[in-house]
């Protein structure tokens, strides 16, 4: 790192994405839920790779993601997210650091395999993920770098890597510290199933950590138990400095000064994969 200031650092999952074209037939042959992110283990993830069709690989992670884009508008960028020390994990890093992104967490020498994501793309262009996460599962307090923090602008949280008790204790510090430092954090629900697991953690985290929030609608809504997007509207209004929902082809929403902007969608002639839109709207918005 240089003493240059850092205008977004992300914590998240560090995953090597495998993505595929797969009808509705196979989606209900193999069990899989559409449209949602949901976490396999080892065996199911082999499994699943073995039926799957001709792929494409490539560092992924929805931070990491987003961390990409931010290096690619012109910003700078860094990356907190745990691989190990194995063939993927190399990718990861070379991919990410010749992105333009600072990234020097340490790989780990044990433990699980560096974390993939398998993501099988329907004709209407939605994504369906199954996901190992693997060594990235493993990211705890330790892994947060003080001085980096202080030195960004803004931290950006990934909701998904908030399943394991570890990664949850590091979201607590890194915000701890980028408040200390009179920093800004942000962060992304990532998946309505995501929030449905962890509601009232997520909703502790809002109100006491976070000054912007990145939701899709049923996101928003599954964090509020609302089938009503004013209701859920209401329910964040406070929370956060930022609040930023996004509505698919109905456009997006900023909360923000006690207002609502109404974001259109920008229509495109064909949506060919969804994978990653909201990560790439983040970075678009704070850019």
């Amino acid at each position: 790192m240089t003493d240059t200031p850092t205008d977004v650092i992300g914590v998240g999952n560090a995953i090597v994405d495998v993505l595929a074209h797969a009808d509705e037939a196979f989606l209900s042959a193999a069990g899989l839920q559409k449209g949602a992110m949901t976490l396999i283990d080892a065996e199911r993830a082999e499994s699943l790779y073995r039926r799957m069709g001709p792929a494409i690989e490539c560092s992924g992670g929805s931070a990491a993601n987003t961390m990409a884009g931010i290096a690619s508008l012109g910003g700078r960028a860094a990356y907190i997210g745990k691989v190990r020390d194995d063939l993927l994990g190399k990718v990861f890093a070379h991919d990410l650091r010749a992105a333009g992104v600072d990234y020097l967490t340490p790989a780990a020498g044990e433990g699980p395999p560096t974390a993939r994501c398998l993501v099988f793309v329907t004709p209407d262009a939605q994504r369906t993920m199954q996901t190992f996460l693997g060594a990235s599962a493993t990211l705890g307090p330790d892994e947060i770098d003080p001085d980096l923090v202080r030195s960004s602008k803004i931290t950006y949280l990934e909701g998904y890597l908030f399943d394991p008790e570890p990664a949850r204790r590091a979201f607590v510090r890194a915000s701890e510290i980028a408040h200390a430092a009179s920093r800004e954090v942000a962060l992304t629900l990532s998946d309505p199933f995501c929030v449905d697991r962890h509601r009232l953690e997520f909703q502790h985290l809002v109100e006491r950590h976070v000054d912007i929030l990145f939701a899709n609608e049923q996101e928003a809504l599954a964090l509020y138990e609302t089938r009503d997007i004013g209701a859920a509207i209401e329910s964040l209004r406070g929370r956060s400095r930022i609040a930023v929902i996004t509505r698919s082809e109905q456009g997006s929403l900023v909360l923000s000064g006690g207002q609502v902007h109404e974001i259109p969608a920008e229509p495109v002639p064909q949506v060919v994969d969804t994978t990653g839109a909201g990560d790439l709207f983040a970075a678009g918005f704070l850019f």
